[in-house]
């Protein structure tokens, strides 16, 4: 009899620790997205990782868990556009407004004390553009063959691509390594607690805007003298025959623009 209780209780503990963290059915999709264009991933809690496919479509998992709340609560939703692909973790609806999965900035993606999280996997053809917009989560994306696009607020940016990026958050490094330096108009790196890497090639042209506040600013690039100045927490100048603009921004955290 006491071994009997010792066993059901260990059943039921066993069964209360598998409880403590539920799962869902993961999400996969795949499909051709058009060369130029652009696979779009919208998460608000969970992170992303984008890695480089070995074939034509675009292949996308997500794999959702949860402590508290149902994980089937949280719908993935593929939304597809004139501009590419876009897909979303889409929340319940709270406070009688719902939730939408749109391209862009656009959308709403309010959570409400829902504790789901969805992890993003995403295999990107060459030539396709990948965009990973999350909120409490960190975006990573190496192996990349075309432009990125990377933002977040609680989490790191870790980005290695033969075309360029662009990347912001608040908490969390920026930490960039790109194979192109032919963008148009302004690129920016921008994050508040947290340092900023940006490696460039090493025939880039560029009108280079660095700046921090605690902490410090360093280059491998001749900074052009009659153009620029160059102070311990500040950067602005010329590299090579300028043209492009590239802003850099922390407040905690140092800077470091290096050569490829």
């Amino acid at each position: 009899m006491k071994t009997a209780f010792l066993v059901a209780g260990l059943a039921l503990a066993l069964g209360v620790a598998a409880g403590s963290s539920r799962a869902a059915d993961d999400f996969t999709w795949s499909g051709r997205v058009a060369e130029g264009q652009a696979i779009e991933i919208k998460g608000v809690n969970g992170g992303i990782r984008a890695e480089a496919g070995s074939g034509p479509e675009v292949q996308v998992t997500a794999t959702k868990t949860a402590r508290r709340s149902d994980p089937e609560s949280v719908k993935v939703e593929v939304v597809e556009h004139g501009a590419g692909v876009t897909i979303c973790a889409v929340y319940p609806p709270s406070e009688g407004r719902t939730n939408e999965c749109t391209p862009g900035k656009g959308g709403r993606m309010n959570v409400h004390d829902n504790d789901v999280q969805v992890e993003f996997t995403v295999r990107v053809p060459a030539g396709v553009r990948f965009v990973g917009r999350s909120v409490n989560g960190g975006i990573t994306a190496t192996g990349l063959k075309g432009s990125v696009e990377a933002h977040t607020v609680n989490g790191g940016v870790e980005v290695e691509t033969a075309g360029f990026a662009e990347a912001d958050t608040v908490n969390g490094l920026i930490s960039v390594r790109v194979g192109r330096a032919d963008w148009t108009g302004r690129a920016r790196f921008k994050t508040v607690n947290g340092s900023i890497s940006v490696t460039l090639p090493a025939d880039a042209n560029a009108d280079i805007s660095a700046r921090t506040v605690n902490g410090s600013v360093d280059t491998d690039f001749f900074v052009s003298p009659e153009r620029g100045s160059f102070k311990h927490r500040k950067l602005s100048g010329r590299i090579g025959d300028g043209g492009r603009e590239i802003d850099l921004e922390t407040v905690n955290g140092s800077i470091e623009l290096r050569k490829n």
